[in-house]
């Protein structure tokens, strides 16, 4: 009876020094949705850097994609950075400003005034807890124009340390080797394969066609009359060619780039 209780007491030891090591080593992170709030007051104790998931859950993507694309691809990045970095996560974020795709039915953007000041506000709220660094799992392009602002008066205002993902740039290597459309960056080629090899269910390829103006005028039109880039479809690009091979060299690498950025921000 003795040498079973030694044995478990060794084992309930390893299994605390393992416990210890995984949350000391960063891995995993911790989700602050699913907690109490007392909870979320001793993780705000041990850490100091909050990461917010951004992905529209209501923005066209052709007729192969469905309007909640980039909030999957939000969360599926949300959830590779908490398995890797010991950094406190909020919930995906699911609106934001995206002007360009208005004209398409079920498309949702904020104006830049009240984007800039939901986001604001939300690192403004963590940070009277004692939080300053944040960090925006960014999937839009267009968002980047109103996170910038946001950035700057954030640290002038308040001393808060705010970046954020620069999806054009996230992955580009990875980008340039795999890429072979003529040219796009929306329900493309790329975001195609990712979303081939992120969530396959999602995306209906017998629906994937080329629609690409070489003009590259701001936003995208279904009036060929107007001096946008016009695009009956939503697509700018040819997501024909997209592949799950494409979409895993190009995921893991804006994941790597993903992570790094955190790395950078929490060494601050």
């Amino acid at each position: 009876m003795q040498k079973q209780l030694i044995l478990f007491g060794v084992f309930i030891f390893v299994f605390a020094a393992l416990i210890y090591f995984f949350n000391e080593s960063g891995s995993p992170g911790i989700e602050l949705q699913y907690l109490t709030w007392q909870e979320v007051e001793d993780v705000f104790n041990d850490h100091d850097t909050v990461v917010i998931p951004l992905g529209a859950i209501t923005k066209e993507h052709g007729p192969h994609l469905p309007l909640n694309n980039d909030y999957i691809m939000a969360e599926y990045l949300a959830e590779r950075v908490v398995k890797e970095l010991n950094v406190a996560m909020m919930p995906t974020v699911p609106f934001g400003f995206y002007p360009s795709f208005l004209e398409y039915p079920g498309s949702v953007s904020l104006q830049p005034e009240t984007f800039k000041n939901l986001i604001k506000d939300i690192c403004g709220s963590i940070a009277g807890y004692g939080i300053k660094k944040f960090y925006i799992i960014n999937t839009g392009v267009s968002t980047a124009r109103v996170l910038a602002p946001a950035k700057e008066e954030l640290f002038r205002e308040s001393g808060i340390i705010m970046e954020y993902t620069d999806i054009i740039k996230a992955g580009e290597d990875a980008v340039h080797e795999v890429e072979t459309q003529e040219g796009g960056t929306h329900a493309d080629e790329i975001e195609t394969s990712m979303m081939l090899y992120i969530k396959p269910d999602i995306v209906d390829m017998s629906k994937a066609v080329k629609d690409y103006d070489p003009r590259d005028l701001p936003g995208l039109t279904r009036d060929k009359n107007k001096s946008h880039t016009f695009s009956p479809t939503g697509i700018w690009g040819d997501p024909t060619l997209a592949t799950k091979e494409k979409g895993e060299k190009v995921t893991e690498a804006v994941v790597r780039d993903i992570i790094e950025d955190i790395r950078r921000l929490m060494k601050r």
